[in-house]
């Protein structure tokens, strides 16, 4: 499972001792985890809701009520709602980062594109 989902066999373990996995996680007759397609696509949306910065909180919700079954979508609408104004918060912070650094690389470019007897440092 580490490898089809690209996570350690440390965060695996961390997803199922947090409640984060919606299925049980079953065991063979030598008590190793066995997992299914289910738990594959599951995982695969646990790591890109963390990696957009879902709180852990955040993520057991989701779990909970997708765990409980239909009749609780717009619980689960509301979530996500909340976090991808969240994303979108974030990347409009990210793109303002950047642009700070596009143009510090072009002052740095002018810079070394100049005589070295004309540099002058800047911050």
């Amino acid at each position: 499972m580490a490898e089809r989902t690209g996570l350690s066999v440390h965060t695996l373990r961390f997803y199922e001792s947090e409640g984060v996995m919606v299925n049980p996680v079953r065991r063979d007759a030598g008590g190793r985890r066995v997992y299914d397609e289910d738990d594959v696509g599951w995982l695969t949306l646990c790591t890109i809701l963390r990696a957009s910065g879902m709180p852990l909180p955040a993520l057991r919700e989701y779990t909970e009520l997708v765990r409980r079954g239909e009749g609780n979508e717009e619980e689960r609408l509301a979530l996500l709602r909340r976090h991808r104004e969240d994303v979108v918060a974030q990347i409009r912070r990210l793109n303002e980062c950047l642009d700070l650094i596009v143009y510090k690389v072009g002052v740095y470019e002018d810079i070394l594109d100049r005589p070295a007897s004309d540099h002058r440092c800047t911050p």
